[in-house]
Protein backbone atom coordinates (compact mmCIF):
# COMPACT_ATOMS: atom_id res chain seq x y z
CA UNK A 1 0.00 0.00 0.00
CA UNK A 2 1.06 3.38 -0.90
CA UNK A 3 1.52 6.02 1.42
CA UNK A 4 -1.37 8.19 -0.44
CA UNK A 5 -3.28 5.58 -0.10
CA UNK A 6 -2.72 4.62 3.56
CA UNK A 7 -3.51 8.51 3.96
CA UNK A 8 -6.70 8.29 2.53
CA UNK A 9 -7.42 5.23 4.37
CA UNK A 10 -6.61 7.01 7.84
CA UNK A 11 -8.40 10.04 7.06
CA UNK A 12 -11.66 8.06 6.34
CA UNK A 13 -11.32 6.05 9.32
CA UNK A 14 -10.95 9.24 11.06
CA UNK A 15 -14.26 10.30 9.08
CA UNK A 16 -16.36 6.96 10.17
CA UNK A 17 -14.88 7.72 13.54
CA UNK A 18 -15.97 10.75 13.99
CA UNK A 19 -19.39 9.83 12.59
CA UNK A 20 -20.17 6.97 14.18
CA UNK A 21 -23.06 6.13 16.99
CA UNK A 22 -20.17 4.78 19.17
CA UNK A 23 -18.10 8.61 19.97
CA UNK A 24 -18.43 8.22 23.42
CA UNK A 25 -20.81 11.43 23.49
CA UNK A 26 -24.19 10.53 24.52
CA UNK A 27 -25.97 11.06 21.51
CA UNK A 28 -27.55 8.75 21.37
CA UNK A 29 -29.82 9.54 24.74
CA UNK A 30 -31.44 12.45 22.82
CA UNK A 31 -34.07 12.52 19.96
CA UNK A 32 -34.14 16.50 19.57
CA UNK A 33 -38.29 16.30 19.86
CA UNK A 34 -39.21 13.66 18.12
CA UNK A 35 -40.08 11.33 21.02
CA UNK A 36 -42.45 14.52 21.93
CA UNK A 37 -44.18 14.37 18.30
CA UNK A 38 -44.55 10.93 18.43
CA UNK A 39 -46.31 11.49 21.72
CA UNK A 40 -48.60 14.20 19.81
CA UNK A 41 -49.50 12.07 17.14
CA UNK A 42 -47.31 14.10 14.33
CA UNK A 43 -44.97 11.27 13.93
CA UNK A 44 -47.29 7.66 13.69
CA UNK A 45 -45.70 5.79 11.28
CA UNK A 46 -42.41 5.62 8.17
CA UNK A 47 -43.95 8.40 6.30
CA UNK A 48 -44.62 11.10 8.70
CA UNK A 49 -41.05 10.14 10.25
CA UNK A 50 -39.58 10.88 6.85
CA UNK A 51 -41.59 14.21 6.56
CA UNK A 52 -40.73 15.28 9.76
CA UNK A 53 -36.54 14.18 9.30
CA UNK A 54 -36.28 15.74 6.14
CA UNK A 55 -38.19 18.91 7.19
CA UNK A 56 -35.66 19.13 10.23
CA UNK A 57 -32.40 18.26 7.72
CA UNK A 58 -33.39 20.91 4.93
CA UNK A 59 -34.70 24.07 7.66
CA UNK A 60 -32.36 23.44 10.78
CA UNK A 61 -29.42 21.28 10.22
CA UNK A 62 -28.91 22.87 7.11
CA UNK A 63 -29.68 26.14 7.51
CA UNK A 64 -28.04 26.88 10.87
CA UNK A 65 -25.69 23.75 12.09
CA UNK A 66 -24.16 23.21 9.15
CA UNK A 67 -23.41 26.97 7.79
CA UNK A 68 -22.43 27.73 11.82
CA UNK A 69 -19.78 24.27 11.78
CA UNK A 70 -18.03 26.11 8.87
CA UNK A 71 -17.87 29.73 9.97
CA UNK A 72 -16.20 27.98 13.55
CA UNK A 73 -13.82 25.64 11.55
CA UNK A 74 -12.94 28.86 9.72
CA UNK A 75 -12.11 30.47 13.09
CA UNK A 76 -10.25 27.75 14.54
CA UNK A 77 -8.07 27.38 11.29
CA UNK A 78 -7.51 30.88 11.47
CA UNK A 79 -6.58 31.50 14.90
CA UNK A 80 -9.26 33.94 14.95
CA UNK A 81 -10.57 34.04 18.71
CA UNK A 82 -13.43 36.75 18.25
CA UNK A 83 -14.67 35.40 15.29
CA UNK A 84 -14.69 32.14 17.62
CA UNK A 85 -16.59 33.02 20.03
CA UNK A 86 -18.90 35.31 18.50
CA UNK A 87 -20.30 32.65 16.16
CA UNK A 88 -20.24 30.29 19.57
CA UNK A 89 -22.58 32.71 21.09
CA UNK A 90 -24.77 33.21 17.90
CA UNK A 91 -25.24 29.10 17.68
CA UNK A 92 -26.25 29.63 21.68
CA UNK A 93 -28.77 32.07 20.75
CA UNK A 94 -30.14 29.90 18.26
CA UNK A 95 -31.26 27.47 20.38
CA UNK A 96 -35.46 27.79 20.60
CA UNK A 97 -35.84 25.34 23.78
CA UNK A 98 -33.74 24.83 27.23
CA UNK A 99 -33.64 20.93 26.06
CA UNK A 100 -31.80 21.77 22.70
CA UNK A 101 -29.14 24.26 24.75
CA UNK A 102 -28.67 21.38 27.18
CA UNK A 103 -27.80 18.86 25.00
CA UNK A 104 -25.49 21.17 22.72
CA UNK A 105 -23.58 22.10 25.95
CA UNK A 106 -23.78 18.47 27.07
CA UNK A 107 -22.43 17.26 23.64
CA UNK A 108 -20.09 19.66 22.47
CA UNK A 109 -17.63 19.04 26.53
CA UNK A 110 -18.21 15.28 25.87
CA UNK A 111 -16.63 15.45 22.00
CA UNK A 112 -13.86 18.65 23.20
CA UNK A 113 -12.89 16.59 25.54
CA UNK A 114 -12.50 13.76 23.98
CA UNK A 115 -10.07 16.13 21.98
CA UNK A 116 -7.83 16.80 25.15
CA UNK A 117 -5.00 14.98 24.49
CA UNK A 118 -4.78 15.67 21.11
CA UNK A 119 -1.81 18.52 20.41
CA UNK A 120 -4.05 20.59 17.83
CA UNK A 121 -6.79 20.59 20.35
CA UNK A 122 -4.52 22.07 23.51
CA UNK A 123 -3.74 24.96 20.73
CA UNK A 124 -7.09 25.68 19.50
CA UNK A 125 -7.89 28.20 22.13
CA UNK A 126 -11.58 26.77 22.79
CA UNK A 127 -11.19 26.75 26.57
CA UNK A 128 -13.30 30.08 27.45
CA UNK A 129 -15.83 30.01 24.60
CA UNK A 130 -19.26 28.16 25.03
CA UNK A 131 -19.11 24.54 24.01
CA UNK A 132 -21.71 23.59 21.70
CA UNK A 133 -21.42 20.11 19.05
CA UNK A 134 -20.62 21.91 15.85
CA UNK A 135 -17.54 23.19 17.29
CA UNK A 136 -16.42 20.03 18.70
CA UNK A 137 -17.20 19.05 15.08
CA UNK A 138 -14.79 21.58 13.93
CA UNK A 139 -12.31 21.06 16.33
CA UNK A 140 -11.95 17.52 15.61
CA UNK A 141 -12.05 17.59 12.15
CA UNK A 142 -9.22 20.50 12.04
CA UNK A 143 -7.37 17.96 14.33
CA UNK A 144 -8.03 14.84 12.81
CA UNK A 145 -6.75 16.13 9.38
CA UNK A 146 -10.47 16.35 7.43
CA UNK A 147 -11.96 18.72 4.83
CA UNK A 148 -14.32 20.58 5.92
CA UNK A 149 -16.51 18.55 3.69
CA UNK A 150 -15.77 15.43 5.33
CA UNK A 151 -16.24 17.38 8.63
CA UNK A 152 -19.63 18.89 7.43
CA UNK A 153 -20.95 15.11 6.45
CA UNK A 154 -19.78 13.50 9.28
CA UNK A 155 -21.99 16.06 11.50
CA UNK A 156 -24.86 15.44 9.05
CA UNK A 157 -24.72 11.99 9.55
CA UNK A 158 -24.67 11.56 13.15
CA UNK A 159 -27.42 13.38 13.28
CA UNK A 160 -29.30 11.77 10.86
CA UNK A 161 -29.01 8.56 12.31
CA UNK A 162 -29.61 9.67 15.62
CA UNK A 163 -32.88 10.87 14.34
CA UNK A 164 -33.68 7.56 12.43
CA UNK A 165 -32.78 5.31 15.47
CA UNK A 166 -35.06 7.60 18.00
CA UNK A 167 -37.73 6.90 15.21
CA UNK A 168 -37.42 3.41 15.26
CA UNK A 169 -37.44 2.90 19.14
CA UNK A 170 -40.48 5.58 19.56
CA UNK A 171 -42.73 5.13 16.54
CA UNK A 172 -41.48 2.01 16.77
CA UNK A 173 -40.55 1.39 13.06
CA UNK A 174 -38.28 -1.73 12.06
CA UNK A 175 -34.82 -1.98 10.87
CA UNK A 176 -35.81 -2.09 7.15
CA UNK A 177 -38.18 1.10 8.02
CA UNK A 178 -35.16 2.80 9.26
CA UNK A 179 -32.89 1.54 6.28
CA UNK A 180 -35.25 2.95 3.83
CA UNK A 181 -35.62 6.52 5.77
CA UNK A 182 -31.37 6.66 5.68
CA UNK A 183 -31.56 5.83 2.06
CA UNK A 184 -34.52 8.79 1.21
CA UNK A 185 -32.23 11.30 3.13
CA UNK A 186 -29.33 10.48 1.37
CA UNK A 187 -29.82 13.37 -1.27
CA UNK A 188 -31.10 16.53 0.72
CA UNK A 189 -28.56 15.68 3.25
CA UNK A 190 -25.90 15.38 0.18
CA UNK A 191 -27.34 19.09 -0.99
CA UNK A 192 -27.02 20.31 2.79
CA UNK A 193 -23.52 19.65 2.69
CA UNK A 194 -23.15 21.41 -0.61
CA UNK A 195 -24.86 24.40 0.24
CA UNK A 196 -23.85 24.98 3.65
CA UNK A 197 -20.86 26.84 2.96
CA UNK A 198 -22.07 28.94 0.59
CA UNK A 199 -24.65 30.45 3.17
CA UNK A 200 -24.83 34.26 3.91
CA UNK A 201 -24.99 35.42 7.67
CA UNK A 202 -28.03 37.29 6.74
CA UNK A 203 -29.85 33.20 5.93
CA UNK A 204 -28.27 31.58 8.85
CA UNK A 205 -31.57 30.22 11.19
CA UNK A 206 -33.57 27.70 11.67
CA UNK A 207 -36.84 27.67 10.16
CA UNK A 208 -39.12 24.96 11.95
CA UNK A 209 -41.43 26.62 15.07
CA UNK A 210 -43.09 22.70 15.39
CA UNK A 211 -39.60 21.25 16.56
CA UNK A 212 -38.81 24.06 18.78
CA UNK A 213 -42.49 23.36 20.30
CA UNK A 214 -41.61 19.92 20.42
CA UNK A 215 -38.55 20.07 22.15
CA UNK A 216 -39.92 22.72 24.62
CA UNK A 217 -43.19 20.02 25.45
CA UNK A 218 -40.58 17.38 26.03
CA UNK A 219 -38.63 18.77 28.70
CA UNK A 220 -41.59 18.25 30.77
CA UNK A 221 -43.25 15.23 29.05
CA UNK A 222 -44.49 12.50 31.92
CA UNK A 223 -42.79 9.72 30.43
CA UNK A 224 -40.29 9.34 27.94
CA UNK A 225 -37.33 7.15 26.99
CA UNK A 226 -34.67 10.48 25.90
CA UNK A 227 -33.25 12.64 27.71
CA UNK A 228 -34.34 16.02 28.56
Amino acid sequence: MGITTMNDAVVLCQTLRLASPALPIGAYSYSQGLESAVAKGWIADESTARDWIEGLLTLAVARLDLPLLCRLRGALATHDHARLVFWSHYLRASREARELADEDRALGTGLLRLLGDEPWARRAGVADVPPSLPLGFAAASLAWGLSEQAGLTAYAWSWLENQVAAAMKTVPLGQSAGQRLLSAMLAPLARAVACAPEIADDDLGALAPGFAIACAHHETQYTRLFRS
